[in-house]
C-alpha cells in the first residue's frame, strides 16, 4: 500500500516538476535574461552571467527533484569539467534531463540544442541568452564551431542527436566526429547511467518507475580526434567514421 502512494506521489511531483521547469525557463526569459540586455553591454559578459544562472538554477530544480523524492543521483569526477575549454563534450542520452545534470555542474560550457526547441516560448529566450548553436545552422555550423573551440569555448554535444532507444545499441551520428576532426579539437567523454527506464525516447512523463531512479554522471578521458587519422593523407570523412565508430562503444555506460 505504502509502495502504491509513494509512486502516485512521484507521478503527481513528475508533473509539477516539468511545470516548474517551463514556468522558470520563461520567467529567466522574460524578467532576468531582459535586465541583463538593459544592464550588461558587453555580449561575452552577458553571455557569461546567462550561461552561469542556467546553471544556478539546473541546480536547484535538481535538487528539488531529489528533496521531493522523484529521482537521485551523483557526479563522478565532475569536476574535471571546469578545466575543459576548446573542445567538445560528448555524452550518451539516456533521459530528458541529461543536459539538465551536465550543465548544472558546468556552467561555463556551450550547447548544441535541437531546431525544435528554438521554437518553443519557454526555451527560446534560454537559448538565445545562452548563445547556444542551433542543429539547423547549416553550412554555418561547422564554422560557426571552429571560431567558438579555436576561442576556447567547450561545446556539449549528444552525438546520437536524440535520446537512447531502450534496448538497443547507440546509434551514432556523424555530426560531432566531424566537427571534432575538422576543428582539430579534443573529446571529453561523459557516461550517463539511468538503474532504470525513465523520462527516456519512449516514455511519457507519467510513465515512472515503481521505484525511485538513481541518474549517474560520470567524467571520463580526454581524446584527441586527430589520432583517427591513419596518416596526413586521411581525408576527414575518413577520420570521422572511425571517430563515430569508436564513440558507440566509448559512450556505452560503465555496469553498476
Amino acid at each position: 500500500m505504502w509502495g502504491r502512494i509513494e509512486w502516485c506521489w512521484r507521478v503527481l511531483m513528475t508533473g509539477w516538476l516539468f511545470i516548474l521547469f517551463g514556468s522558470g525557463g520563461l520567467a529567466l526569459s522574460l524578467v532576468w535574461f531582459n535586465l541583463l540586455l538593459l544592464f550588461v553591454r558587453d555580449n561575452g559578459k552577458r553571455r557569461e552571467i546567462a550561461r552561469r544562472s542556467i546553471s544556478a538554477s539546473f541546480r536547484l530544480f535538481l535538487r528539488i527533484g531529489r528533496g521531493l523524492g522523484v529521482f537521485d543521483y551523483r557526479f563522478e569526477n565532475c569536476a574535471q569539467l571546469a578545466n575543459d575549454h576548446g573542445c567538445l563534450i560528448v555524452a550518451n542520452h539516456p533521459t530528458l534531463l541529461d543536459y539538465v545534470f551536465i550543465a548544472s555542474q558546468a556552467p561555463h560550457i556551450g550547447c548544441l540544442v535541437k531546431a525544435s526547441l528554438v521554437n518553443n516560448p519557454c526555451f527560446r529566450g534560454v537559448i538565445k541568452a545562452a548563445d547556444y548553436l542551433v542543429n539547423s545552422q547549416g553550412e554555418t555550423l561547422l564554422p560557426e564551431s571552429q571560431k567558438r573551440i579555436a576561442a576556447g569555448e567547450a561545446i556539449l554535444i549528444f552525438p546520437e542527436g536524440t535520446r537512447t532507444r531502450p534496448g538497443e545499441p547507440l546509434v551514432i551520428q556523424r555530426g560531432a566526429a566531424n566537427i571534432a576532426v575538422r576543428c582539430r579539437c579534443e573529446l571529453r567523454l561523459v557516461h550517463i547511467h539511468c538503474d532504470q527506464r525513465y523520462l527516456d525516447k519512449h516514455s511519457r512523463w507519467y510513465q515512472i518507475p515503481q521505484r525511485k531512479p538513481m541518474i549517474t554522471v560520470s567524467v571520463k578521458q580526454r581524446i584527441d580526434s586527430q589520432s583517427f587519422m591513419a596518416n596526413q593523407d586521411d581525408a576527414p570523412t575518413i577520420a570521422a567514421r572511425r571517430l563515430s565508430q569508436y564513440l558507440s562503444q566509448e559512450l556505452v555506460p560503465d555496469p553498476f
